[in-house]
């Protein structure tokens, strides 16, 4: 893959790209069918102390130098990363997958939504809150979502946002290594406190292949095969292609966890996906959403 030509067919980055989101919620999937052994915050502390390593020997951060102005947005930078991780897979304990992802995608929506003024993305606006309010029966005496789970993923949705926002300048003269010297500082973070949180059976040894294959999946593959996608999609296209992710995730708990959805929430997800690729198809040629998934 690495050695793709540009001259490749039309269609090729395309295929790369839908891997990508495929390897990324297969990932996500395995974390999930780990939760019971090793918990939540265990799974994010093997998959952040991982991922990590590996992207730190890929990259070798310590070579990297950041001006003065961009060491704050790089340490909020590595914080987002973590947050996001550690929010999410405490989301996921109780919230399906498709709608975990689907909640956190709110936040590059509000990105893109928010650096437009245009009539048409009201548009969006009006479709992303409808799908919220069915997605979350807010005030009606059904349990379909469990609201805490759901304020996670609104929460991961959150640090996603300041991830875009601070990865943009702190990566604008390192660009994907940035992510490595990221992901160290969220380890220091998070991986002790996931550690902390863990059940006993995180330091058996027959855990580490599949904490491993986590951070495969999750981490060092998508990123690899999104940065090659994304040098040969233009962004409006790559980041419509992204915007399907919350319907690959929900595919994706079936499939592997028996998860299920029921039909309103499965337009409420629907409303969603409409409205990130109703605003990534008409954004203004100069916005541009950075989009590295962590999840």
């Amino acid at each position: 893959m690495p050695g793709m030509s540009r001259k490749a067919p039309v269609w090729l980055p395309i295929v790369v790209i839908l891997i990508a989101m495929l390897s990324i919620q297969s990932g996500a999937s395995l974390a999930k069918s780990l939760f019971p052994v090793v918990g939540a915050p265990g799974v994010t502390a093997l998959r952040i102390a991982l991922g990590t390593l590996i992207l730190v020997v890929i990259f070798k951060p310590w070579r990297l130098r950041f001006k003065k102005e961009q060491r704050l947005p790089l340490l909020f930078y590595g914080l987002s990363l973590g947050g996001m991780n550690y929010l999410f897979y405490l989301s996921i304990q109780t919230v399906p997958l498709g709608i975990a992802v689907a909640l956190e995608f709110t936040g590059p929506l509000a990105v893109a939504l928010f650096s437009s003024r245009r009539p048409v993305d009201f548009v969006w606006v009006v479709l992303a809150v409808l799908g919220l309010w069915f997605l979350l029966p807010l005030g009606q005496n059904i349990s379909h979502v469990d609201l805490t789970g759901a304020a996670l993923a609104l929460g991961a949705g959150a640090c996603w946002a300041v991830y875009i926002l601070t990865g943009q300048r702190a990566g604008e003269e390192h660009g994907p290594a940035t992510v490595a010297l990221g992901s160290l500082i969220a380890a220091i973070i998070f991986v002790p406190i996931g550690m902390a949180q863990a059940t006993e059976s995180i330091w058996q040894w027959s855990i580490l292949p599949i904490g491993l294959a986590v951070a495969v999946l999750s981490t060092a593959l998508p990123y690899s095969l999104e940065m090659i996608a994304l040098t040969r999609l233009p962004t409006r296209i790559f980041g419509t292609l992204m915007s399907m992710e919350p319907a690959l995730a929900a595919l994706s708990g079936m499939v592997f966890l028996g998860e299920s959805l029921t039909f309103t929430q499965t337009l409420a997800l629907c409303s969603i996906i409409a409205a990130s690729m109703g605003s990534t198809l008409t954004m203004r040629p100069e916005t541009k959403i950075k989009k590295i998934d962590v999840n």
